[in-house]
């Protein structure tokens, strides 16, 4: 890419602090920085400067230091000025007036990661594990991102297609080549080289959901009827009261969220209206709502009072979760009202009471069990949920070659499922994608960045 604008940008939080990062890329930007600091008459690559920062007018506004990064050693690829200035919300608008009227433009949202990536210095998972390093809210988010930044996940996908290319040239080899005569679909090398492909592949997979379990966590709806115990499982998994308690049904008509983490995976609780045959509107709202949130949850937690004794196949019945497609477990509450222990009774069914915090890190166990999660010291680099969606159809390409060599014995049909496979792997690292897919990645970016 060969840039033919200089775009400008404020890299530091918006508000008052103690140094504010006026940031600078494209080839006016070490001519812009002698119009801001007049007084330095030769700028070399690499040197900190302390100046006086000037306005259009020539006045002094501020005093700091000015770091110039000359192209191609520079995060962009291109010539690139730091201005570091004092914090004031207007000092720093006045330098990036000037820069715009020296010539510069209003960087978009992600343009410096995006020019970064055009230009090769970074590829498209280390973009984005810059923004994930940023949006991070845990230790451990950090510093997986931070690993994912260093390209540890790059590395991976580069090493699974290299064994895919490495194929690939034999099977279409052998194609192109009839005269051969040789039967490579009867060939060892190709059946063990698709094993090796598979067995890198799933750990490739196995790391990416971890990776993305601990970025993203799971969107957990707690739903039940009137006076189940919802707000109090809500508070015994939150560990303290967030939600308010009372013996009167319909007590929660509205959505209410709550972020915890189980041994470093978040969860992002949802506590819900009651479901009911409700005549009061906002009730009727707070219920519609419910099923909406039931409907996106990555799993939701059917809670029922143990004294009403309902057997499964009636709760399903009863709410028809089979037609929707939810995840659910269903949760025996209140079990200490008639004396029984907390247990897990199934795979999907669990007993615990809420009120008096009995069976809940079962409960915790059984959602680190079902998201396939087996805490933040299996992950070694973050993932995002295109990510997934990019390793899930690659999968389904790997399954397809292995029928067309076991099966159908078509080496065309091997061929073209390999390099399918080998475009889902290269749309995480960026070697092969969309503009739009680009645009939408970068446009989720803090200005600046």
């Amino acid at each position: 890419m060969t840039a033919t604008e200089t775009i400008a940008a404020l890299a530091t939080a918006p508000g008052q602090s103690g140094v504010g990062i006026i940031r600078l890329s494209g080839p006016k930007a070490i001519n812009i920085a002698k119009s801001i600091c007049p007084s330095l008459k030769n700028i070399e690559p690499r040197q900190t400067y302390f100046c006086h920062f000037n306005d259009v007018n020539n006045d002094i506004v501020d005093e700091g230091l000015l770091i110039y990064f000359k192209a191609p050693y520079s995060f962009t690829g291109e010539d690139v000025i730091e201005l570091q200035a004092h914090g004031s919300p207007i000092v720093l608008d006045i330098l990036l007036d000037t820069a715009i009227n020296q010539g510069a433009r209003l960087a978009r949202p992600g343009e410096f990661s995006e020019r970064a990536f055009l230009n090769n210095k970074i590829d498209l998972a280390q973009a984005e594990a810059i923004a994930d390093l940023i949006e991070s809210g845990t230790e451990t988010a950090a510093r997986m991102a931070s690993r994912s930044l260093q390209g540890k996940f790059s590395e991976y996908i580069h090493g699974l297609v290299d064994q895919l290319i490495h194929l690939r040239m034999y099977v279409e080899a052998s194609i192109d080549f009839p005269e051969e005569e040789i039967d490579f679909l009867q060939d060892e090398t190709i059946s063990l080289s698709l094993n090796e492909i598979e067995q890198s592949f799933n750990e490739i997979q196995q790391k990416a959901t971890q990776g993305s379990l601990i970025k993203d966590g799971m969107n957990l709806v707690i739903a039940g009827r009137p006076n189940a115990g919802k707000s109090s499982l809500l508070n015994a998994l939150a560990g303290y009261e967030s939600a308010i308690v009372t013996d009167i049904p319909g007590t929660t008509r509205d959505v209410l969220k709550e972020k915890i983490q189980i041994d470093g995976m978040p969860v992002h609780l949802i506590d819900t209206a009651g479901i009911r045959d409700a005549i009061d509107a906002v009730e009727q709202e707070g219920i519609r709502r419910a099923m909406q949130h039931i409907e996106k949850a990555d799993h939701t937690l059917w809670i029922y009072d143990a004294k009403t004794a309902n057997s499964i196949e009636e709760l399903k019945k009863e709410m028809d979760f089979p037609q929707m497609k939810v995840a659910v477990t269903y949760i025996r509450n209140k079990i200490d009202t008639i004396n029984e222990t907390p247990e897990k009774i199934s795979e999907e069914h669990i007993a615990i009471s809420a009120k008096q915090n009995s069976g809940i890190d079962l409960l915790r166990q059984h959602l680190k069990n079902i998201m396939g999660y087996h805490g933040p010291e299996q992950g070694e680099f973050l993932a995002r949920r295109r990510h997934l969606d990019a390793l899930k159809r690659a999968a389904i390409h790997l399954e397809k070659g292995k029928i067309a060599l076991h099966v159908s014995k078509a080496g065309e049909l091997l061929a073209e499922e390999l390099r399918l496979m080998q475009n889902c792997l290269s749309e995480i690292t960026g070697e092969f994608s969309s503009d739009d897919l680009l645009g939408k990645i970068f446009s989720s970016f803090c200005i600046g960045k």
